[in-house]
C-alpha cells in the first residue's frame, strides 16, 4: 500500500541553507503549516544529531496553524566535502480524536499512517557567493554582448580616412613634380649646351649678339636657383601635410 502523502506544507520545501563562516552557531528556520482541519502530530530527525540542535524537534499542529522549528548548526571546521550529506526528515500523522499523549500516537501510529518529507542541508561560504555571483554576471554579460546585433561597421576614423587621401594626393603630386624636375633638368642641360656653344662661337670670331649671350648665361645660370626654390616648396609642402 502506498504512502500517504505529506500534508504540512514546508517552507524551505526541499534544502535547508546555513551560511558561514561557521565558527559560530548558524541557525535556519522551517515552517510547517498545517493546511487541515485534523491536528497533526510532526517530529524531526536527521542523519547527523551531533551537529544540529532543533527546537522544537516535534509536537502537535493544530488546524490552520503554523509552528517554525529553528534548526541550530553546531560550530565546526568547514569541509566541502560535506555540502550535501546531511539531511533532515518532517515525519508526521494524524492525531486521533480524543488522544493527547503524543508519545501514545507515535506509539500506536501504523506504517502506512506515517507522513515524511526530506530536506537536504547546504552550506554557503560568503566567498564562495560572491565567486558565484560574479560568474552569473560573467555569462550573463556574454549572453547580452553575444545577443546584441551588430552595429553599423564603424569605419575609418576621418583622420584615417584623410591620411590616406592625402597620401594618394601627394603621391601623385610628387609623380607631377618629378616629371616637372625631369622636364627643367633637361631644358637646364640644354641652356648649358647652348651657352656652351655660343662662347666657342664667340672665341671663334663668329659675330654673335653679345645681349643674347648675356640672356643665355643668365638663364643657365637661374635654372639651378629656380630648381632649388621649387624642391624646397615641394618638400616643405610635403612634409607640412603630413605634419598637420
Amino acid at each position: 500500500m502506498a504512502r500517504l502523502e505529506q500534508v504540512l506544507i514546508l517552507e524551505p520545501p526541499i534544502e535547508l541553507k546555513f551560511k558561514g563562516p561557521f565558527t559560530d552557531v548558524v541557525t535556519t528556520n522551517l515552517k510547517l503549516k498545517n493546511p487541515t482541519d485534523k491536528r497533526v502530530c510532526f517530529k524531526v530527525k536527521t542523519t547527523a544529531p551531533r551537529r544540529y540542535c532543533v527546537r522544537p524537534n516535534s509536537g502537535i499542529i493544530d488546524p490552520g496553524s503554523t509552528v517554525t522549528v529553528s534548526v541550530m548548526l553546531q560550530p565546526f571546521d568547514y569541509d566541502p566535502n560535506e555540502k550535501s550529506k546531511h539531511k533532515f526528515m518532517v515525519q508526521t500523522v494524524y492525531v486521533p480524536p480524543g488522544v493527547a499523549d503524543m508519545e501514545l500516537v507515535w506509539k500506536d501510529a501504523k506504517p502506512e499512517d506515517l507522513m515524511d518529507s526530506k530536506l537536504r542541508c547546504v552550506f554557503e561560504l560568503p566567498f564562495e557567493n560572491e565567486k558565484s555571483n560574479d560568474l552569473e554576471m560573467s555569462k550573463s554579460a556574454t549572453i547580452t554582448n553575444a545577443s546584441k546585433p551588430d552595429g553599423p561597421a564603424v569605419p575609418k576614423s576621418a583622420s584615417a580616412s584623410l591620411d590616406d587621401t592625402e597620401v594618394r594626393k601627394l603621391m601623385e603630386e610628387c609623380k607631377r613634380l618629378q616629371s616637372e624636375l625631369m622636364k627643367m633638368t633637361d631644358e637646364n642641360r640644354q641652356l648649358k649646351d647652348d651657352g656652351l656653344r655660343l662662347r666657342k662661337a664667340t672665341q671663334s670670331g663668329n659675330p654673335v649678339s653679345t645681349s643674347h649671350v648675356a640672356l643665355r648665361d643668365n638663364g643657365s645660370t637661374a635654372l639651378p636657383s629656380l630648381l632649388v626654390v621649387i624642391a624646397a616648396i615641394f618638400i616643405g609642402f610635403f612634409l607640412g601635410k603630413f605634419i598637420l
